[in-house]
């Protein structure tokens, strides 16, 4: 009797495109990985109205969802709107309890409208922002992996991750954190699976403790 082949859907971080997950590989008898990518977001559009958007994209019943950093909060609106068999949040929240302070004090004083989004065309900028680190020695490498870099979407993503309102974590939801974390700095995550050494970017460097343990995450093995 064939095996059910279990559609896993991933969402890249803020700017990166989903070649991040290239080295992602699970076994093809189990599973089939599909890639999202960003949209533009329409004027004035809600996160809620985007992630109901984004589930277009989705063409399987109960697929698994994982996404990384400001995927892994629109992955968690989006299983508001479908029935999935497994949520992953990757190096990012649950709730707008674990963003730390200075994203806090960012929404408490409007200054994220300030930043110079306008900048990021340069990519060292906007992998400061998405990746929490300067990368003056791996400039082309993330020049392939960084490529949204329009102006509208980057001023809309900041401000939907610094005023996101989610109160409680989504039950069930299986969250993945490094240890050294400079976005979201770990000691300010509840309850994740803890990568030791990962940082912000392990989904690209520490590709292999996800190959080897996704497949279990997702069977419950």
């Amino acid at each position: 009797m064939n095996q059910e082949i279990i559609p896993v859907y991933f969402m890249p971080g803020m700017a990166a495109n989903p070649t991040i997950f290239e080295y992602i590989k699970l076994p093809e008898d189990r599973f089939k990985i599909y890639w999202l990518s960003w949209k533009i977001p329409l004027k004035n559009e809600t996160l809620q109205e985007y992630a109901k958007r984004m589930c277009d994209d989705v063409k399987h019943d109960n697929p698994v969802l994982l996404g990384v950093s400001f995927g892994g909060i629109l992955v968690q609106e989006m299983s508001k709107y479908i029935k999935v068999r497994k949520l992953f949040v990757v190096s990012s929240v649950k709730t707008k309890h674990e963003l730390p302070r200075r994203m806090k004090l960012l929404k408490a004083t409007k200054a994220y409208k300030l930043l110079p989004t306008q900048l990021m065309s340069n990519v060292e900028l906007l992998a400061k922002y998405a990746f929490g680190e300067t990368i003056t020695k791996r400039v082309e490498l993330y020049k392939k992996y960084l490529s949204v870099n329009d102006k509208s979407y980057l001023d809309w993503a900041i401000e939907q991750i610094i005023c996101w309102e989610q109160d409680q974590p989504i039950p069930n939801a299986i969250h993945i954190h490094g240890d050294s974390d400079m976005v979201f700095p770990c000691n300010h995550i509840q309850n994740c699976v803890k990568l030791k050494g990962g940082t912000h970017i392990m989904i690209i460097n520490k590709y292999k403790w996800f190959n080897e343990n996704l497949p279990k995450l997702i069977l419950d093995i």
